[in-house]
C-alpha cells in the first residue's frame, strides 16, 4: 500500500470529471487500498479518486471514531434523496479551511463494491453529507464552490499565503 500525494484547492485537475469504472479489477482493488491508507494517514473521513488525481469514480468513506468501518462506492449514483441539513465541511484537498454548506438529510446511493457486486445505501447525517461531498469531488467540484464568490476568493488567497509561507 502506498500513501497518495492529495491534491491541493485551487489546482485544476481537482475540477476534471472522473470517468465510469468498467470493471472492478485487481487495479481498482489496489487504489482502495491506497485511498484508505492515504484517508485514514491524513486523518480524513472520506477521500474521492479524483483528490489523488485518479479520475475514475472511486471513493473512500469512514465516519467511525475508531476507523472500523471503511465504506467503498465505485461509480456511486445517487438514487434518492429528501430534507435538508447544513452541516460544517472541510476537506482534504482544502486543509484549514471550514464553512456551512447545505446538504440533503437523507441519500440512498447505488454503487458497486469491491467485489464489484451492485449495492444500495440509505446515509444520514454525517455520512449523506460525506456521500454528497465526495460525489461532488467526482463532478470536478470543491465544497467551498458552494459558497459565496468573496468566501472563495478570501479562501484561495489564504491558501495561496499559505503555499508562500511553506515553499
Amino acid at each position: 500500500m502506498a500513501l497518495l500525494p492529495i491534491l491541493r484547492y485551487p489546482d485544476p485537475r481537482l475540477h476534471k470529471k472522473a470517468a465510469t469504472v468498467s470493471v472492478v479489477d485487481d487495479s481498482i482493488r489496489q487504489l482502495v487500498r491506497d485511498m484508505a491508507e492515504t484517508m485514514y494517514a491524513a486523518p480524513g473521513i472520506g477521500l474521492a479518486a479524483t483528490q489523488v488525481d485518479v479520475h475514475k469514480r472511486v471513493i473512500v468513506i469512514d465516519v467511525t471514531e475508531d476507523k472500523s468501518s471503511l465504506l467503498v462506492l465505485i461509480d456511486p449514483e445517487i438514487v434518492d434523496r429528501d430534507g435538508e441539513q447544513v452541516c460544517e465541511e472541510g476537506c482534504l484537498s482544502v486543509p484549514g479551511i471550514f464553512d456551512k454548506v447545505a446538504r440533503s438529510e437523507h441519500v440512498r446511493v447505488r454503487a458497486l463494491g469491491t467485489d464489484g457486486e451492485s449495492f444500495e445505501l440509505d446515509a444520514n447525517g454525517l455520512l449523506a453529507v460525506c456521500v454528497q461531498h465526495e460525489m461532488d469531488h467526482l463532478e470536478g467540484i470543491v465544497f467551498v464552490e458552494h459558497l459565496s464568490r468573496l468566501k472563495q476568493t478570501r479562501i484561495r488567497a489564504k491558501l495561496e499565503k499559505q503555499a508562500r509561507i511553506t515553499a
